[in-house]
């Protein structure tokens, strides 16, 4: 698959390089966070909302919006799912990683997905970018065998477990948690987890 570079044009109708920020702290507490075999997601952690960032990104990026931070590290080569949000994400990338993306307006009236429209792109260590709220996206996958490590900002509860039940019907049916709408894979196991499996041909694998 061919890997793009973040500040090639194809990137812009994905998200943006964010400028003016400096995260040089963040990045430093993000090396004593787990870096696993699998993948892992933590959606909130105090000690990096207590940075000075937080208070930046919160007022800058997401005009003055409660938020949360957290991270995304381990070791992945697959692309699995899609998801997206009905706001920007914003990611910081710690280290090296690759990000799968593709367009909500590429998805079918039944939701099904087609993975040949997926991008791959190298976002570099000390990156910060704008994910926009149309692009689908999932777990980055590694850029080197080393594992990932990505600082992952979004509203506040984003990602959190569904308070009710809704009728599993249309786009309701992706709704898989606060402010997600997610698409499975049938190569994973996420449709015994309730998901949506509509994605349709290849796994896609950097490898």
């Amino acid at each position: 698959m061919i890997i793009k570079k973040v500040t090639d044009n194809e990137f812009k109708k994905y998200g943006q390089v964010l400028k003016n920020y400096n995260c040089k702290e963040l990045i430093e507490n993000m090396k004593t966070t787990p870096l696993p075999r699998k993948v892992i997601y933590q959606p909130s952690i105090k000690e990096l909302e207590n940075l000075k960032i937080a208070e930046d990104l919160g007022a800058r990026e997401f005009g003055g919006l409660p938020i949360q931070i957290g991270y995304c590290n381990g070791n992945n080569y697959l692309l699995n799912a899609v998801e997206y949000h009905r706001s920007s994400e914003v990611n910081v990338a710690a280290t090296d990683l690759i990000l799968l993306l593709g367009c909500q307006q590429d998805i079918e009236g039944d939701y099904s997905y087609d993975t040949s429209k997926i991008e791959a792109f190298l976002i570099p260590a000390g990156t910060i970018i704008e994910v926009y709220a149309t692009t689908l996206h999932y777990a980055p996958c590694n850029a080197n065998e080393n594992g990932f490590r990505c600082v992952v900002v979004l509203p506040r509860d984003t990602n959190l477990p569904l308070e009710n039940r809704i009728n599993k019907s249309g786009e309701d049916a992706l709704l898989f948690a606060r402010n997600k709408w997610l698409i499975g894979h049938s190569d994973t196991d996420l449709g015994d987890k309730g998901a949506f499996i509509g994605l349709i041909g290849e796994n896609i694998s950097i490898k």
